[in-house]
């Protein structure tokens, strides 16, 4: 999975980019027109439970991947250039600034969240736009050639888009059939992809929902996901290598958990995403799978001779082993189970796959 962060200039996605995957960004990144990727290990509580269960002499986290883009602007002609990078990522991240300070320059002089959003909603929309006007044009010139294919499914289709997009509202509202979606093939249409909102406040705000309650009010009707973060806090946590001390730092503030974990459970839920787990002394290793994938499915993410020759799965959830303590414990208590083909895997589930090879 991979997440393209966007925003306007003195947003804090160098920030959070840099907290999130350990890679600081070239000084010109922001004005290069380079976009700089970046690994993140998946915060997950479940990892680390686990890992203090069986000890293991390997740990593995799921990790998701960053896209930094440069500094978008006002100039739609350069955004267009840089949009172009985003093509291939699976999620939209918006950082979006929502706190004051009078030493970072804003781009329109003053700091307003949901403005910000519309300027990058309409950067997108635009992007869209010009795809679909160059591909209609080219399918009208291949009307006029002998032996023409047939293309009035991808002419209607496109055109549909076209004027569902001229009302200000984003692809991934437009209802689509599974037939119409393969007509799409690799167009780079960005208002289809989920949008994530980064909402960047202040660390004195924190605690307060309102502005967050207020976004996701207003953006509703679009179907993006909304989180909030403070980049200065995060600072402060990241410099905390001790966990008791980091409980203590989220205690004093009053919030239960590092914004950055919040945004990679928001981040899963924006892609239909969830995990299951190997565990063993060897390694305990999270997985990252499709929400609805079966048992075989989720074998093929190990390798493809899993899926090809599953037999079984081994089933244990993660709650129970967690609560009992042990395998041993999870069989006697009647909570292992085999799973079949048709088994449909759940966040959160233990499991060793039987396979011919």
């Amino acid at each position: 999975m991979q997440i393209g962060l966007i925003g306007l200039p003195q947003s804090g996605k160098r920030t959070l980019f840099h907290l999130l995957t350990g890679v600081t960004p070239p000084p010109d990144a922001a004005v290069s027109g380079v976009a700089t990727p970046g690994i993140c290990a998946v915060r997950d509580p479940r990892v680390e439970e686990l890992v203090g269960l069986y000890h293991p002499r390997k740990t593995t986290p799921a990790t998701i991947q960053y896209l930094l883009l440069p500094d978008l602007t006002k100039e739609s002609r350069k955004n267009e250039e840089l949009l172009r990078e985003l093509i291939h990522v699976d999620v939209l991240g918006h950082v979006v600034r929502a706190f004051e300070d009078g030493r970072v320059f804003h781009l329109e002089g003053s700091v307003d969240p949901l403005r910000d959003i519309e300027t990058i909603q309409s950067e997108l929309i635009l992007h869209d736009l010009l795809f679909l006007e160059t591909r209609l044009s080219r399918i009208a010139k291949e009307k006029t050639k002998p032996g023409k294919v047939d293309r009035a499914a991808e002419e209607s289709l496109f055109t549909r888009c076209q004027e569902h997009l001229n009302q200000g509202s984003p692809l991934r509202m437009l209802a689509i059939t599974a037939e119409e979606d393969k007509l799409f093939g690799g167009a780079s249409l960005l208002t289809r992809k989920p949008l994530l909102l980064i909402v960047n406040v202040h660390e004195d705000a924190v605690r307060d929902q309102t502005l967050l309650a207020h976004v996701r009010e207003a953006c509703q009707a679009r179907a993006v996901h909304v989180v909030q973060v403070s980049a200065k806090i995060e600072e402060e946590l990241a410099q905390l290598d001790d966990p008791s001390e980091r409980a203590a730092f989220l205690k004093e503030l009053g919030i239960t958990e590092s914004a950055l974990d919040g945004l990679t459970r928001v981040s899963y839920e924006a892609l239909g995403l969830i995990s299951y787990f190997t565990v063993g002394e060897d390694e305990v290793r999270a997985w990252t799978i499709r929400r609805g994938a079966t048992a075989p499915q989720a074998g093929g993410v190990i390798h493809s001779d899993i899926e090809r020759g599953f037999i079984r799965a081994e089933r244990m959830a993660y709650a129970d082993l967690i609560g009992l303590r042990s395998e041993k414990a999870v069989a006697e208590a009647g909570k292992a189970s085999l799973k079949g083909k048709e088994y449909v895997v759940e966040d959160g589930d233990i499991l060793n796959f039987r396979f011919s090879g």
